[in-house]
């Protein structure tokens, strides 16, 4: 069965390989803080069921620990390293087996493979703090190799690190009318694009949560990204096709036979 890729908003896709499921930072608050969500529906209880997640990052709207609690019993979990010890609220998941992992690891799932690839962004839970996690990418490897980058921007051995790829999964946006550093926004992304020569993207990590009360702030930075991102990457690595989903859409890209 060719891959499939289904994107339930901001940072939150099931990718299906080799029988397996994964999900990505799994996300189902329409609240979080500061954030609401905007656009799109919150991922259905189906979206739930998966064989494996993984979790880039410590920032709270990739490390969800409600969200994490709706996982079905048994679920593997794939964290940075040192996330327990940082995360209080992951010593309650004991129905999950958590598996802590740091750039080069492998875990094997059934006929997939899951290696964590290094990324270029602030792993604290918190903004303020020590560091004490690394933030990850993912790269699933079974009929297709997959690359959900989380959080990260450019970096020199992106190439060398992620390896070759048939999909990238690229963060282009974030929840706010600004991007920090260490995020990619559509340009970035595009550039990705020319280092990483995958057959197929998918735009992710915007369009889904904003700050409340800035609605009329900086507005294209929610709404512009995706399409943005398709535009340049028309110009900028025209052999890649660009998959702009909507909200709960999937698709099986063109992969490496």
């Amino acid at each position: 069965m060719p891959v499939e890729i289904t994107w339930w908003g901001h940072a939150t896709c099931t990718v299906e390989d080799s029988g397996i499921r994964v999900l990505t930072d799994p996300l189902s608050a329409r609240r979080l803080a500061h954030l609401r969500r905007r656009r799109g529906a919150p991922p259905p209880p189906g979206a739930w069921c998966a064989d494996v997640a993984v979790v880039s990052h410590l920032h709270a709207d990739h490390l969800h620990v409600p969200s994490l609690a709706r996982l079905p019993r048994d679920t593997r979990v794939l964290l940075p390293r040192g996330a327990s010890r940082a995360v209080r609220g992951l010593r309650l998941l004991s129905h999950l087996r958590l598996t802590e992992m740091a750039p080069g690891d492998v875990t094997t799932v059934g006929d997939l493979a899951v290696r964590a690839v290094p990324a270029r962004h602030d792993g604290r839970r918190l903004p303020v703090g020590p560091h004490r996690s690394p933030a990850l990418g993912y790269v699933f490897e079974g009929e297709a190799r997959t690359y959900f980058a989380g959080d990260t921007g450019l970096f020199d051995d992106m190439a060398k690190e992620v390896g070759p790829v048939d999909v990238a999964l690229l963060p282009v946006g974030g929840w706010g009318p600004y991007l920090g550093e260490g995020h990619l926004n559509a340009g970035r992304a595009a550039e990705a694009l020319t280092r990483l020569a995958p057959r197929s993207a998918v735009p992710v990590h915007y369009g889904t949560y904003w700050p409340i009360g800035m609605d009329a702030v900086r507005p294209h930075e929610f709404h512009a990204p995706g399409d943005e991102f398709t535009r340049l990457a028309k110009e900028r690595a025209p052999g890649v096709s660009v998959h702009r989903l909507a909200h709960g859409e999937r698709v099986r890209p063109e992969v490496a036979r």
